[in-house]
């Protein structure tokens, strides 16, 4: 499986037992639905290592305690500890309407209500306080928060965006 067909679900971040159970922090406002996944992708290096789930439980909020297939001791707990969990793509709840998950809109274009076309969305910086849309726009990039009123709506036929900002937020950036 590739790292680019699978998508981030969460971090393996402690040992729960001295029966090799582990702890998953997820990262998903709804954990409730991965506590019945039958296996999940265990990131060694640059691999992706299908480990198959004995058994799982919801653990305070956004955790899951898990039991992996072959994983009995806490030696074998550790060779996994910190490492990242994936799943596949095509596992991710479908969403609909204004709602859109962030891989899902790279390469969309972006038209402002005001503006007109902006341009293409090349990526989706999550790393600042607030997530932002970076937008090419003939070689320059703009940036436009994502917030849900700028957002005025999402056309996945079309493969465009469109948006409301606030007077001259795209002009500063040409």
């Amino acid at each position: 499986m590739r790292k680019e067909d699978c998508f981030y679900l969460g971090k393996i971040v402690r040992k729960h037992s001295f029966k090799g159970e582990v702890v998953i922090k997820l990262d998903t406002d709804e954990p409730e639905l991965y506590k019945n996944m039958e296996s999940v992708y265990v990131e060694f290096g640059s691999n992706l290592v299908p480990f198959f789930i004995e058994k799982s439980s919801l653990h305070k909020g956004n955790q899951l305690r898990v039991q992996f297939e072959d994983v009995y001791s806490e030696e074998e707990a550790d060779s996994i500890l910190k490492s990242d969990i994936y799943l596949p793509l095509d596992l991710l709840p479908k969403l609909s309407g204004n709602k859109f998950y962030y891989h899902e809109v790279i390469g969309f274009s972006v038209v402002d209500s005001s503006f007109g076309k902006v341009g293409q969305i090349i990526n989706i910086n999550d790393k600042a306080a607030q997530p932002l849309f970076e937008i090419d726009r003939e070689g320059k990039e703009i940036f436009i928060p994502l917030i849900d009123d700028f957002i005025q709506k999402v056309d996945r036929q079309n493969k465009t965006i469109e948006v409301e900002t606030p007077e001259g937020l795209i002009e500063l950036y040409l």
